[in-house]
């Protein structure tokens, strides 16, 4: 059975594009494969996080992924931070990758902006981080976004290069798995960018913990244009709003985006809209009570996730372990 690696940062509650984008296809990938899923709290910190609130968004995403349906019991969820494997593993392939392939890394660019020389150390090296996170584990499979694909070819290059290095084939090739037919569901305010925790305005994004009022407005406040909805897939391309709010229907539906413009063609917004909120509401208002459930029991919380890096320190320990055996540092221990 293929090992798969993917993990989320605990940046505030998931928003609807993170479930629909991620989420469920881990929930939908537990059927046939090995998974580890990762609240990657240690790529957080590559920018400043307040401690108390880094501490409650980390149990607060762990209570998310339990509620959307991530299986603790047959696959393992865990805190980053709490499985050294992954810092140990990332020191030897700081080592092992080359500054001209983090410079080329586009999301450092992207999120460093002109304040570069400002930006933290580990937001520079946080690829090579992504790559022990899944080199640890031996994974062959992470499902990731379009956004991550050049970081996931880093880590095949770090491997190689080690591999090389080294004269073994240690680790593996690791293969991409872009699933789901709403991989990139876009902000309600704006057809053209992502939706996103961290945008400015919570009217761009529905929360998961989102109340069926809150839903309800957001839907009926998201932008569009004044035509009616189209009948055609082709008429979609130059109408960005349009075809986000018609992907998320689709994706809801586990339909593709002809068979909904079959069903709603021709008319307004106002029916369509209210379907829409209607099937996001069913969704995730089971979604918000769950997470609710766990977060009120912090301390049976607490011990699923140490009982999950219990299981996932057993599968990354001895992987590490070797790898430093190949580096050639003293096992003392």
């Amino acid at each position: 059975m293929e090992r798969i690696f993917s993990g989320i940062q605990p940046s505030g509650i998931p928003t609807l594009g993170n479930y629909l984008g991620a989420i469920r296809n881990w929930v939908r990938l537990q059927d046939d494969h090995d998974c580890l899923w990762c609240v990657v709290d240690l790529h957080a910190i590559t920018a400043w996080q307040d401690p108390s609130a880094l501490l409650e968004q980390s149990l607060e995403m762990a209570a998310v992924l339990l509620a959307c349906g991530v299986d603790p019991m047959r696959h393992i969820l865990f805190l980053q931070s709490s499985v050294r494997a992954h810092v140990q593993l990332a020191w030897i392939f700081n080592c092992v990758a080359r500054l001209g392939w983090l410079n080329r890394m586009t999301q450092f660019k992207d999120k460093a902006g002109k304040d570069r020389e400002n930006a933290s150390c580990g937001l520079y090296v946080y690829p090579n981080l992504m790559a022990a996170d899944i080199h640890a584990y031996h994974a062959t499979r992470v499902p990731v976004g379009d956004d991550q694909r050049q970081h996931l070819e880093l880590a095949n290059d770090i491997a190689q290069k080690f591999n090389h290095d080294y004269g073994v084939e240690f680790f593996p090739t690791v293969q991409p798995l872009i699933l789901g037919p709403a991989a990139r569901v876009m902000s309600l305010r704006d057809g053209t960018k992502k939706m996103s925790k961290s945008d400015a305005s919570d009217q761009s994004r529905i929360n998961l913990n989102d109340d069926p009022e809150a839903i309800a407005l957001k839907i009926r406040r998201a932008k569009t244009d004044p035509l009616p909805l189209p009948s055609e897939i082709d008429e979609l391309a130059q109408r960005p709003e349009t075809r986000n709010l018609v992907g998320i229907y689709a994706a809801m539906t586990d339909r593709d985006v002809g068979a909904v413009l079959k069903e709603h063609g021709g008319r307004g917004f106002g029916p369509f809209k209210a379907a829409l909120t209607e099937l996001i509401v069913e969704h995730l208002s089971p979604i918000a009570s769950e997470t609710r459930r766990f977060l009120n029991d912090r301390v049976a919380l607490i011990d699923l996730l140490k009982k999950g890096a219990d299981r996932a320190a057993a599968i990354s320990d001895p992987i590490v372990s070797e790898a430093e055996r190949l580096v050639g540092f003293v096992r003392v221990r």
